[in-house]
């Protein structure tokens, strides 16, 4: 089998070629306009960045996509999912206050955001996985579903729990409703905090399987009853039921990756990698620690799985910025994200996407 191919340019730049226009050069040499988007309704998959956190990615990389998507024809949109936690994008309203904080606006991007599941997270599609193994139906957001064509501009770094943040991981835990977001996150059902909780009835009232029990003003959750949809979460104005978080680290990067499936199979999908910033947490922490190397370039390709491995290998082979967590915990596994957070195991989600039809690990690096 033909190896995938993964384009690289670096972050070097001069007077005849900034960043924006070397971001713009290496789209098109990895095939971009091959693409037809005349008229098509173009999901751009990102993180707009939890508010207090600074390694998200400038809004001035989302503009170069919906710039070179319009000049194709297409109709192009930036979008992500409201988040299972607590935070600043946990309603699609906070969620836009937090993106235009940030500078995601029309004005700096030219182009609209949408929250892809809508107001309280609840908005989605049962989209069925192929080949999937532990996820049958991924619910997600009905906005990315609902484009003709999807690409994921990531930044990838660090995860506490994934290893690593990359394509796949902004595309499966990013494309999940915040029912997908539990589902991949909990082995088990939600339940609900006491001291949180109001009785206010919300939860009762949408539960299709009288779950949700409210005794002496407060809620609990019956799990002979409950089916784990996770729509209690949403409607929760005190975000007092909360999801199990008990799911396996391996089992959650298969899930991710099953998400993924779901959300790019059966339409043309392009994806792109920002190494820089590599920052050893999440963007959905409200904080940022420094990076944990130098940052190492910008890489395209239409196969999501082999644009992350590209990508984990590039940071592999980087020294340890001095006074980062990296260097602090040492080099000791061969493999810095394992050093930063020690249960982690990356290459698990990789093997399952290859595993299931997305991409394959084995790529053909190019530097055009």
């Amino acid at each position: 089998m033909e190896k995938s191919k993964v384009y690289f340019t670096d972050m070097h730049a001069t007077g005849a070629m900034n960043l924006p226009q070397k971001l713009d050069r290496l789209m098109k040499q990895a095939g971009f306009e091959t693409i037809d988007f005349k008229d098509k309704f173009v999901a751009i998959k990102i993180h707009f960045g939890e508010p207090g956190n600074l390694a998200y990615l400038r809004p001035n990389y989302a503009k170069v996509v919906c710039d070179y998507v319009r000049r194709l024809g297409g109709k192009p949109f930036l979008t992500d999912c409201n988040t299972l936690y607590v935070g600043g994008r946990k309603n699609a309203l906070d969620h836009l206050d937090s993106a235009y904080t940030n500078g995601y606006n029309p004005f700096t991007t030219g182009a609209h955001s949408i929250i892809a599941d809508g107001l309280k997270g609840t908005e989605e599609r049962l989209v069925p996985v192929k080949n999937g193994e532990y996820v049958k139906e991924a619910k997600i957001g009905s906005a990315l579903m609902d484009a003709d064509i999807v690409i994921s501009l990531n930044h990838f770094k660090g995860h506490e729990l994934a290893g690593f943040g990359g394509a796949l991981k902004n595309l499966g835990m990013g494309g999940g409703s915040r029912a997908g977001k539990m589902e991949m996150h909990s082995a088990g059902k939600p339940n609900v905090a006491q001291d949180l909780c109001i009785g206010c009835g919300q939860c009762a009232k949408i539960c299709a399987h009288d779950a949700p029990q409210i005794t002496d003003g407060k809620a609990f959750i019956d799990h002979n009853k409950c089916v784990g949809c996770g729509r209690c979460i949403g409607v929760c104005p005190k975000d007092a039921v909360e999801a199990a978080f008990d799911e396996a680290n391996d089992v959650l990067n298969y899930k991710i990756a099953e998400y993924a499936q779901a959300v790019i199979q059966d339409r043309p999908n392009f994806h792109i990698n920002m190494v820089i910033d590599v920052s050893p947490c999440c963007d959905c922490h409200a904080e940022n620690d420094i990076a944990i190397v130098p940052d190492v370039g910008m890489f395209a390709s239409f196969d999501p799985v082999a644009l992350d491995m590209a990508s984990a290998d590039a940071v592999n082979n980087q020294e340890p910025i001095h006074n980062s967590v990296l260097e602090k915990n040492g080099c000791h596994h061969g493999d810095h994200f394992k050093d930063v957070a020690p249960e982690t195991n990356w290459i698990s989600q990789l093997e399952h996407g290859q595993k299931i039809g997305m991409g394959q690990m084995d790529y053909e690096l190019i530097k055009p």
